[in-house]
C-alpha cells in the first residue's frame, strides 16, 4: 500500500462541533493517527446534531459527526480530573500536535494550556481555534456561526441592496477555518521538522472572516486604500442596468437555471433558444432597456418551462454562454462527473451500514487520501490506547470507568 502523506503524524484531538473536527478530519484523511477525545457518557455535541441516519436521532448516527470523523480513533476522558489530565500529558509526550478549540481560558485553567505542555515535548505543535483568538478584548466572547459571519464583516456583502444584510446558509465560517487551521498546521510541522522547534498556532474564526480567507480581503483594502464601503449587490436585472438578456437563476421545466450575461452575448442567447429573428425584432433593439427586459422576460420564462436543465446546460454550453444547473444533493451524489472522478466513497459504519460520503477535498498522485476506517463510536479504541500504547492493565481500566475518568 502506498503511504499516506502524514503517516507518520500523531495527533491529539480535543476538539468538538464542526471547525476544530473538521480541521482534524483533513490531517486524518491525509494518513495522521488522529486520537478523538470525547467527554465520558456524552460525546462531542455534534453526536446530537443532525441530519441522522432514516432520521434517527442517535448518537451514532449524525450524518455531521459521521462525516467530520472518519479515520480517527476515539476515546474518552475526563479533562477536569487529575487522571484524566495525566493521560493527556502521557499522550502529549508521544504526539506531533495537539489541536482544541475551547474557549481560551479552559486550557490554561486545566493546567493543560501551551507553555505547560511544551515542557514535556519541547517539539509540540499546539492548535488552538477558538470564536476570537487567544488574545484580545473579545476572547472569552462566546459566538456560533451567524455571530462570527456578521462581525467578521462578510454579513455586510451578502443579501440584496435596499434590504437587511443576511447570511449564506450552512457553516461556512467553521468550516473555512477548519480549512485554515489544518493549512497552517502543516506549515507549523515543516518548520517543526526542520528546526525541531514546536509552536503555540492561534486560530480566530473571526479572524477567518475577516479578511485572511475569501473576498473580504479586497473589500477592506478597498476602504483602507479609497474609503471604498462594500455594498450589497441589487436584484440581478438591475445589477446590470436592465440588461434584457437573463442575469441569475430561472425556473425551468424540473427546476433551476443559473445564467451570466454580457451585452456581446445576445446573439449566442438567441441561437440557444433557435430564435434568431429576435435579433430583428424592434422591440429588442435596446438592450438596456427596460421595457425590452419586459418583454423578453415573457419569452424567456416560457421557454425555459418547455426544458430542462440538462437540455440547457446542453444549449447554453454548446453556445458558449456561462450557466449551470442547480443541483439538489440527489443531483450531486449521481453527478456523472463527480462519478468519473472517483469523488464519492463509500464507508461502512455499524450503525448505519453503507453510506455515501464526500471524498478528497484535493488528489494527490503519490500519497492519496483515503478512508480507512468510520468514525468512532464513543469511546471505541478505549482499550487499544489506554492499554496497549499506554500500559493500563484491564483492571484499571474498569476503575477508570467507574470513577467516571474515561
Amino acid at each position: 500500500m502506498t503511504d499516506l502523506a502524514l503517516s507518520d503524524i500523531k495527533v491529539i484531538d480535543l476538539t468538538w462541533h464542526i471547525a476544530g473536527p473538521y480541521c482534524t478530519k483533513l490531517l486524518a484523511d491525509y494518513g495522521a493517527e488522529v486520537i478523538k477525545v470525547e467527554k465520558p457518557g456524552v460525546g462531542d455535541p455534534a453526536r446530537r446534531v443532525g441530519p441522522f441516519y432514516k432520521d434517527d436521532p442517535h448518537p451514532e448516527k449524525s450524518g455531521l459527526f459521521l462525516h467530520l470523523n472518519t479515520n480517527k480513533k476515539g476515546i474518552t476522558l475526563n479533562l477536569k480530573t487529575a487522571t484524566g489530565k495525566k493521560i493527556i500529558q502521557e499522550l502529549v509526550k508521544d504526539a506531533d500536535i495537539l489541536i482544541e478549540n475551547f474557549r481560551p481560558r479552559v486550557m490554561p485553567d486545566l493546567g493543560l494550556d501551551y507553555q505547560s505542555l511544551e515542557q514535556l515535548n519541547p517539539s509540540l505543535l499546539m492548535v488552538s481555534i477558538s470564536s476570537f483568538g487567544q488574545t484580545g478584548p473579545y476572547c472569552d466572547f462566546r459566538a456560533t456561526e451567524i455571530v462570527e459571519y456578521a462581525m467578521g464583516g462578510e454579513m455586510c456583502s451578502t443579501g440584496i441592496a435596499g434590504r437587511e444584510p443576511l447570511k449564506l446558509g450552512g457553516n461556512v465560517g467553521q468550516y473555512q477555518a477548519g480549512t485554515v487551521a489544518a493549512v497552517s498546521t502543516m506549515g507549523a510541522l515543516y518548520a517543526a521538522r526542520s528546526r525541531g522547534l514546536g509552536q503555540h498556532i492561534d486560530i480566530s474564526i473571526m479572524e477567518t472572516q475577516a479578511g485572511s480567507t475569501d473576498r473580504r480581503a479586497i473589500y477592506l483594502l478597498g476602504y483602507a486604500c479609497a474609503g471604498v464601503l462594500t455594498t450589497r449587490w441589487p436584484p440581478p436585472r438591475e445589477a446590470v442596468r436592465m440588461l434584457i438578456m437573463p442575469q441569475g437563476v430561472y425556473p425551468c421545466k424540473d427546476g433551476f437555471i443559473n445564467t451570466l450575461s454580457l451585452p456581446q452575448w445576445w446573439p449566442r442567447y438567441l441561437e440557444a433558444m433557435k430564435m434568431p429573428e429576435l435579433k430583428d425584432d424592434p422591440r429588442f433593439q435596446n438592450i438596456f432597456s427596460a421595457e425590452a427586459g419586459m418583454e423578453f422576460d415573457a419569452i424567456w420564462y416560457s421557454w425555459l418551462a418547455d426544458h430542462t436543465r440538462e437540455e440547457l446546460f446542453k444549449r447554453f454550453l454548446k453556445a458558449q454562454i456561462a450557466s449551470a444547473p442547480v443541483n439538489s444533493p440527489a443531483d450531486i451524489l449521481n453527478n456523472v462527473h463527480l462519478q468519473e472522478r472517483g469523488y464519492f466513497a463509500e464507508i461502512e459504519h455499524p450503525e448505519t451500514g453503507k453510506i455515501a460520503y464526500p471524498g478528497a477535498p484535493f488528489k494527490l498522485t503519490e500519497s492519496p487520501w483515503q478512508i480507512r476506517n468510520p468514525a468512532p463510536l464513543l469511546g471505541q479504541h478505549n482499550e487499544e490506547i489506554y492499554c496497549d500504547r499506554l500500559g493500563y492493565s484491564r483492571e484499571e481500566l474498569v476503575k477508570l470507568r467507574e470513577s467516571g475518568t474515561i
